[in-house]
Parts: C-alpha cells; sequence; structure tokens
C-alpha cells in the first residue's frame, strides 16, 4: 500500500516537472513536500513505473566570433561563483527549428542562484535579441527591488559577434556594468551558461518538438522559466529553487544582529 501511494506521488511530482526530473530531483521534491523516503525507493519505483529523467543532448554552436571586433577582458576567468545577486551575470543564445523560421533565445542567469533574470525571443539574431535580454533583467531586478549596483556587476558571454558589438558594450557601460569575454572557442569560460542552454532544450524544445512559430515558443519559454526559477530545484543552490534562494540571502541580511555581552 505505501508503495502504491508513493508511485502516485512520484507520478504527479514527475509530470508537475516537465517529466524531467530524475530519481534525485523526484526525491528531494517529496521530502521538500514532507514525504519522507529514501531515495533507493524512489529509484525502484521509478523504475517498476517505467518513468526516468531527461538526458542532455549534444551542444549545437550558435554565436560566430567577429575576428575584428575589440572584445572586453575576460573578467572571470572561469570562476562562476558569486557571493551575492548582481555580482556577475552569464549570458549566450541558441536557436530552435520551426516550421515556419529558425527562432533565437537569448538569456542572462545570475551566477549566484543560477536564476534566469533575462531573455528575449526573435527571428532575428542580431545584437538587438541579446539587449533585449539584458534590458529585461535590469527590469526584472528593479522590479524586485533589488536593482545592481553601477561598478558591482559583471556581464560575461563569449565571443560572438552580437556580444562583442558596439551598441552592447555602449548599454552596459551606460548602465555602470562591466563587460567580460571569455576566449573564443573554450566551452568552460561560458559552461554555467551552456548547462542552462542544454536544460532548456532538453526540459523543453526536445519534448514537445514539432515546433511551428514563434508565437508558440515565445509562452513556452515563458513558462519554462517560471518553473525553472521557481519550483525547478538545483543542486547548486542546495536543492531549492533559485528565486527561494535568493529570497533566503535577502531574508538572512535583514535579520537583526544578536550581541553577546559578558
Amino acid at each position: 500500500m505505501r508503495d502504491m501511494e508513493l508511485k502516485e506521488l512520484i507520478r504527479q511530482v514527475h509530470a508537475d516537472n516537465y517529466r524531467v526530473h530524475g530519481a534525485r530531483k523526484i526525491w528531494r521534491e517529496l521530502n521538500r513536500q514532507g514525504h519522507t523516503v529514501a531515495r533507493c525507493t524512489v529509484e525502484r519505483l521509478m523504475r517498476e513505473l517505467g518513468i526516468a529523467g531527461a538526458v542532455r543532448g549534444k551542444k549545437i554552436i550558435t554565436t560566430i566570433p567577429d575576428q575584428q571586433a575589440e572584445r572586453a577582458p575576460d573578467r572571470l576567468d572561469r570562476d562562476f561563483v558569486a557571493t551575492a545577486p548582481n555580482r556577475c551575470w552569464v549570458a549566450d543564445f541558441t536557436h530552435v527549428a520551426t516550421w515556419a523560421s529558425v527562432v533565437y533565445v537569448a538569456f542572462v542567469v545570475d551566477t549566484f542562484s543560477r536564476r534566469i533574470v533575462g531573455w528575449s525571443a526573435s527571428t532575428s539574431k542580431k545584437t538587438q535579441l541579446v539587449l533585449d535580454a539584458v534590458e529585461m533583467a535590469l527590469w526584472q531586478r528593479d522590479r524586485d527591488e533589488h536593482p545592481h549596483v553601477r561598478g558591482e556587476l559583471i556581464h560575461h558571454s563569449d565571443a560572438g559577434s552580437q556580444y562583442t558589438s558596439f551598441k552592447l558594450a555602449e548599454h552596459l557601460d551606460t548602465a555602470g556594468i562591466a563587460a567580460s569575454i571569455g576566449s573564443v572557442g573554450d566551452a568552460y569560460d561560458n559552461a554555467l551558461m551552456e548547462s542552462t542552454i542544454g536544460l532548456f532544450k532538453t526540459e523543453l524544445i526536445k519534448p514537445q518538438r514539432p515546433w511551428k512559430t514563434l508565437s508558440q515558443v515565445e509562452p513556452a519559454t515563458a513558462e519554462w522559466i517560471d518553473w525553472y526559477c521557481h519550483r525547478r530545484l538545483h543542486g547548486e543552490t542546495g536543492h531549492v529553487p533559485p528565486v527561494e534562494y535568493e529570497t533566503n540571502y535577502y531574508t538572512e541580511l535583514t535579520k537583526p544582529q544578536v550581541t553577546t555581552t559578558t
């Protein structure tokens, strides 16, 4: 009877999370919901149910470097660890094949919490695509009443022509954001962003193919990002969603300091 109850819970968690969670994340989510269960039990019951987590595919290169463009220095040197929100944002974009045309989707991720703070979708991969994602990130932080502080934030990307463009560089400078560009052709220099895009492709794009138009991809991406930020568990943040991780950080900051006297 216990197995039957757990199987129903496992089915529900799997269905509520784009059917992409493996045993580890389903086990974590069940325990977060107050259902005490061993991981090995979840693994066994998932095998019996024929449920498995999503498997990532190969990376496809989208951005093309502009060899003539002047690049910003690499300010991270593969160190993506941030001590607080709005210290380091990483950016990149990918493509989605649709019946009507190719759709490009750009992301901006805060490395502190792994939260997608900005994104945009377009049938054009010109600079405006990545600029719109940055604009959304700035708006998102302002709306949450946690805007970036001029001079504290780094925007890191690869050397794609969109990210080395004068238009983006000027916009970042005006906002008081330091631009950072990784070395050409080195995946490790933007590995965190590539991981996020890999999840986007694995968890949303591939399972729901074929896609027809931009108008279909855009709202689906918005829904996935909302789930990714508010409900998806991330091992790098202690198995809590990015928004919850940031909320915990700001809560700790506002706690009164306890002093002891002898």
